[in-house]
């Protein structure tokens, strides 16, 4: 598992507090999905608008890290 906030802090790759944030709990969906005491509660959370709020938040991301490259 990749922490990505400090993947990009390691690129010299400058972070605002809100990307800071979203990173951080990008990579805590990876450990909530692995392991299975995470996951049970993880499933919980995961309600139709949490999931979409998340995957846009993620989308914003991923075209801001791609334009950093």
């Amino acid at each position: 598992m990749h922490n990505l906030l400090r993947l990009a802090l390691e690129a010299g790759i400058e972070v605002t507090n809100e990307q800071k944030q979203v990173l951080i709990r990008i990579t805590a969906f990876n450990l909530e999905s692995r392991y299975p005491d995470y996951n049970r509660e993880f499933r919980k959370k995961c309600t139709p608008q949490f999931t979409r709020q998340e995957l846009v938040q993620i989308e914003e991301i991923f075209k801001w890290l791609k334009l950093k490259l």
